[in-house]
């Protein structure tokens, strides 16, 4: 299934034991349609108050599923804050997580003063070179080691991703949008590399000290995490052969 939501009032994706989640929604949702305890699995994990434009996950069931008709029941039973945009049948081994072949986040930052945007975007007061801010993004596609900008404590068993672009582009007069593609992002990853990319454009950091900080592979070294709640992912990628609505399949 492809899906949307609206993070601000959830814990992130992932079922949290005492906490509200979307996972945990969407579960309850298809538990009821299906008529037997139906559990899905994501394509990765948001944290508390990220969003999605654009989120995948799958289920198992032995029942006949019209996707579109059950698309249509998930959303007249799931809160408004969360959307089923559709419902495709997958290939016994597709996998929402391990199938993925890039993911796209995108981060928003204003710079004056806008009621319609704090909710979605984070305000920055002050001047940034998001020249340089580019010119040290570029420098992330030659990385292939992201231990510096993982949440710390984490059970990943690796840190490597591959990021194919990362780029910061104007959309307003007073807006901007850090646009980030991978196969593979690690917690808090997104928010770490923009905390730091605006080091790079306040002037707190040089070019050539954002490539030690990835260098040194320590928390510790990078920038401070930017606010969740500008942060979405927009975008997941799979293989068509997965799909088996897909003409010729």
């Amino acid at each position: 299934m492809f899906l949307s939501y609206d993070g601000t009032a959830y814990h992130g994706w992932q079922v949290q034991p005492n906490a509200d989640s979307v996972q945990q929604r969407i579960n309850r949702a298809l538990t009821l349609l299906l008529g037997a305890p139906t559990a899905c699995v994501g394509a990765g994990r948001t944290d508390t108050g990220v969003h999605a434009a654009m989120m995948a996950a799958h289920f198992d069931t032995d029942r006949q599923v019209d996707g579109p008709q059950l698309a249509h029941k998930l959303c007249r039973i799931l809160p408004q804050d969360i959307a089923v945009n559709s419902v495709r049948p997958v290939t016994d081994d597709a996998h929402a997580r391990f199938s993925a072949l890039s993911r796209t986040y995108h981060y928003r930052v204003y710079m004056r003063k806008d009621p319609f945007q704090r909710y979605y975007a984070t305000r920055l007061p002050y001047v940034l070179d998001f020249e340089r801010m580019n010119e040290a993004a570029r420098l992330l596609l030659a990385q292939d080691d992201f231990a510096s900008f993982s949440k710390t404590r984490t059970d990943v068993k690796t840190f490597i991703c591959h990021v194919t672009r990362a780029q910061w582009v104007q959309t307003g007069e007073n807006s901007w949008r850090f646009e980030i593609t991978a196969d593979r992002f690690l917690r808090n990853m997104v928010r770490a590399v923009v905390g730091t990319l605006i080091d790079v454009g306040r002037g707190r950091l040089t070019v050539d000290g954002f490539r030690d900080v990835m260098s040194r592979k320590d928390r510790c070294a990078a920038g401070e995490s930017v606010p969740a709640r500008a942060l979405s992912l927009v975008d997941i990628q799979y293989p068509a052969h997965i799909f088996l609505d897909t003409p010729g399949a």
